[in-house]
Protein backbone atom coordinates (compact mmCIF):
# COMPACT_ATOMS: atom_id res chain seq x y z
CA UNK A 1 0.00 0.00 0.00
CA UNK A 2 2.87 2.32 0.85
CA UNK A 3 4.48 1.67 -2.55
CA UNK A 4 1.27 2.53 -4.43
CA UNK A 5 1.12 5.86 -2.63
CA UNK A 6 4.72 6.63 -3.56
CA UNK A 7 4.12 5.71 -7.21
CA UNK A 8 0.99 7.89 -7.40
CA UNK A 9 2.79 10.75 -5.65
CA UNK A 10 5.80 10.51 -8.04
CA UNK A 11 3.45 10.59 -11.06
CA UNK A 12 1.77 13.71 -9.69
CA UNK A 13 5.14 15.42 -9.26
CA UNK A 14 6.21 14.37 -12.75
CA UNK A 15 3.02 15.70 -14.39
CA UNK A 16 3.13 18.99 -12.52
CA UNK A 17 6.76 19.51 -13.58
CA UNK A 18 5.86 18.86 -17.23
CA UNK A 19 2.99 21.33 -17.03
CA UNK A 20 5.28 24.05 -15.63
CA UNK A 21 7.80 23.60 -18.47
CA UNK A 22 4.96 23.92 -21.00
CA UNK A 23 3.78 27.13 -19.35
CA UNK A 24 7.33 28.49 -19.34
CA UNK A 25 7.76 27.58 -23.01
CA UNK A 26 4.50 29.37 -23.89
CA UNK A 27 5.60 32.47 -21.96
CA UNK A 28 8.97 32.48 -23.75
CA UNK A 29 7.26 32.14 -27.12
CA UNK A 30 4.92 35.04 -26.31
CA UNK A 31 7.88 37.20 -25.27
CA UNK A 32 9.75 36.23 -28.44
CA UNK A 33 6.74 37.15 -30.61
CA UNK A 34 6.56 40.54 -28.90
CA UNK A 35 10.26 41.13 -29.51
CA UNK A 36 9.80 40.22 -33.20
CA UNK A 37 6.99 42.70 -33.75
CA UNK A 38 7.92 45.50 -36.10
CA UNK A 39 7.11 48.99 -34.88
CA UNK A 40 7.05 52.37 -36.56
CA UNK A 41 10.19 53.29 -34.62
CA UNK A 42 12.03 50.25 -35.98
CA UNK A 43 11.19 51.23 -39.54
CA UNK A 44 12.03 54.90 -38.98
CA UNK A 45 15.54 53.81 -37.95
CA UNK A 46 16.16 52.26 -41.39
CA UNK A 47 18.65 54.28 -43.40
CA UNK A 48 17.91 54.69 -47.09
CA UNK A 49 17.34 57.46 -49.59
CA UNK A 50 13.66 58.06 -50.20
CA UNK A 51 12.64 59.68 -53.47
CA UNK A 52 9.19 61.13 -53.88
CA UNK A 53 7.39 61.97 -57.09
CA UNK A 54 7.71 65.46 -58.50
CA UNK A 55 4.56 67.34 -59.50
CA UNK A 56 4.65 66.37 -63.21
CA UNK A 57 5.07 62.69 -62.41
CA UNK A 58 2.42 62.85 -59.68
CA UNK A 59 -0.07 64.23 -62.23
CA UNK A 60 0.62 61.29 -64.54
CA UNK A 61 0.43 58.73 -61.73
CA UNK A 62 -2.85 60.16 -60.41
CA UNK A 63 -4.72 58.05 -62.99
CA UNK A 64 -2.84 54.87 -62.09
CA UNK A 65 -4.85 53.26 -59.24
CA UNK A 66 -2.47 50.34 -58.73
CA UNK A 67 0.41 52.70 -58.04
CA UNK A 68 -1.76 54.64 -55.60
CA UNK A 69 -2.67 51.38 -53.87
CA UNK A 70 1.03 50.58 -53.66
CA UNK A 71 1.66 53.99 -52.07
CA UNK A 72 -1.00 53.20 -49.44
CA UNK A 73 0.73 49.89 -48.76
CA UNK A 74 4.03 51.75 -48.27
CA UNK A 75 2.38 54.08 -45.74
CA UNK A 76 1.01 51.09 -43.82
CA UNK A 77 4.38 49.34 -43.84
CA UNK A 78 6.09 52.48 -42.54
CA UNK A 79 3.63 52.39 -39.63
CA UNK A 80 4.72 48.81 -38.90
CA UNK A 81 1.46 47.33 -40.15
CA UNK A 82 2.20 44.16 -42.12
CA UNK A 83 -1.36 42.83 -41.94
CA UNK A 84 -1.74 43.29 -45.71
CA UNK A 85 0.47 40.22 -46.18
CA UNK A 86 -1.59 37.88 -44.01
CA UNK A 87 -2.99 35.22 -46.36
CA UNK A 88 -3.34 37.76 -49.16
CA UNK A 89 -1.28 36.10 -51.88
CA UNK A 90 -3.95 36.34 -54.61
CA UNK A 91 -4.52 40.05 -54.01
CA UNK A 92 -0.78 40.73 -54.10
CA UNK A 93 -0.35 38.86 -57.38
CA UNK A 94 -3.34 40.69 -58.84
CA UNK A 95 -1.89 44.04 -57.76
CA UNK A 96 1.43 43.27 -59.41
CA UNK A 97 -0.23 42.03 -62.59
CA UNK A 98 -2.43 45.13 -62.90
CA UNK A 99 0.46 47.41 -61.99
CA UNK A 100 2.34 46.12 -65.03
CA UNK A 101 -0.68 46.08 -67.34
CA UNK A 102 -2.07 49.51 -66.56
CA UNK A 103 1.15 51.49 -66.61
CA UNK A 104 0.60 54.94 -68.20
CA UNK A 105 1.94 55.22 -71.74
CA UNK A 106 4.28 58.06 -70.86
CA UNK A 107 5.92 55.88 -68.20
CA UNK A 108 5.99 52.67 -70.21
CA UNK A 109 9.71 52.09 -70.76
CA UNK A 110 12.20 49.33 -70.13
CA UNK A 111 13.80 51.18 -67.24
CA UNK A 112 10.46 51.58 -65.44
CA UNK A 113 9.44 47.99 -66.15
CA UNK A 114 12.72 46.71 -64.73
CA UNK A 115 12.16 48.72 -61.52
CA UNK A 116 8.64 47.27 -61.29
CA UNK A 117 10.13 43.79 -61.65
CA UNK A 118 12.54 44.46 -58.78
CA UNK A 119 9.65 45.88 -56.74
CA UNK A 120 7.63 42.74 -57.46
CA UNK A 121 10.50 40.53 -56.29
CA UNK A 122 10.97 42.47 -53.06
CA UNK A 123 7.21 42.59 -52.42
CA UNK A 124 6.88 38.82 -52.78
CA UNK A 125 9.96 38.29 -50.63
CA UNK A 126 8.55 40.54 -47.91
CA UNK A 127 5.20 38.76 -48.11
CA UNK A 128 6.79 35.34 -47.67
CA UNK A 129 9.05 36.44 -44.81
CA UNK A 130 6.24 38.20 -42.97
CA UNK A 131 4.15 35.02 -43.02
CA UNK A 132 6.92 32.80 -41.65
CA UNK A 133 7.02 32.30 -37.91
CA UNK A 134 10.74 31.54 -37.98
CA UNK A 135 11.72 34.89 -39.48
CA UNK A 136 13.84 37.00 -37.20
CA UNK A 137 13.16 40.67 -36.65
CA UNK A 138 16.44 41.59 -38.35
CA UNK A 139 15.58 39.57 -41.46
CA UNK A 140 12.15 41.16 -41.64
CA UNK A 141 13.56 44.66 -41.22
CA UNK A 142 16.13 43.97 -43.94
CA UNK A 143 13.37 42.80 -46.28
CA UNK A 144 11.26 45.88 -45.46
CA UNK A 145 14.22 48.13 -46.20
CA UNK A 146 14.85 46.40 -49.54
CA UNK A 147 11.19 46.81 -50.48
CA UNK A 148 11.16 50.49 -49.51
CA UNK A 149 14.38 51.08 -51.47
CA UNK A 150 12.93 49.36 -54.54
CA UNK A 151 9.82 51.56 -54.34
CA UNK A 152 11.96 54.64 -53.92
CA UNK A 153 14.05 53.64 -56.95
CA UNK A 154 10.88 53.21 -59.00
CA UNK A 155 9.79 56.73 -58.05
CA UNK A 156 13.23 58.10 -58.90
CA UNK A 157 13.24 56.39 -62.29
CA UNK A 158 9.76 57.69 -63.12
CA UNK A 159 10.90 61.22 -62.23
CA UNK A 160 13.94 60.85 -64.46
CA UNK A 161 11.87 59.50 -67.34
CA UNK A 162 9.43 62.43 -67.20
CA UNK A 163 12.30 64.90 -66.82
CA UNK A 164 14.10 63.44 -69.83
CA UNK A 165 10.92 63.42 -71.94
CA UNK A 166 10.23 67.09 -71.13
CA UNK A 167 13.66 68.29 -72.20
CA UNK A 168 13.66 70.09 -75.47
CA UNK A 169 16.98 70.04 -77.20
CA UNK A 170 17.29 72.33 -80.16
CA UNK A 171 19.30 70.97 -83.02
CA UNK A 172 21.47 73.43 -84.91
Amino acid sequence: MHIKTLVVFSFLILFSACKKTQEIAQEEQTEQNKSQEITEQDISKLKYIEYILDSKTADIVADWPEYLQLEELIVDIKKGDLSYFNDNKKVIKLLIKELKQNIPKTLNSDSILSRILVLETKLLQLESLSNLTTTSKEELLKSIKEFLVSFSNLSFQMNKKIEFDNRSIEKP
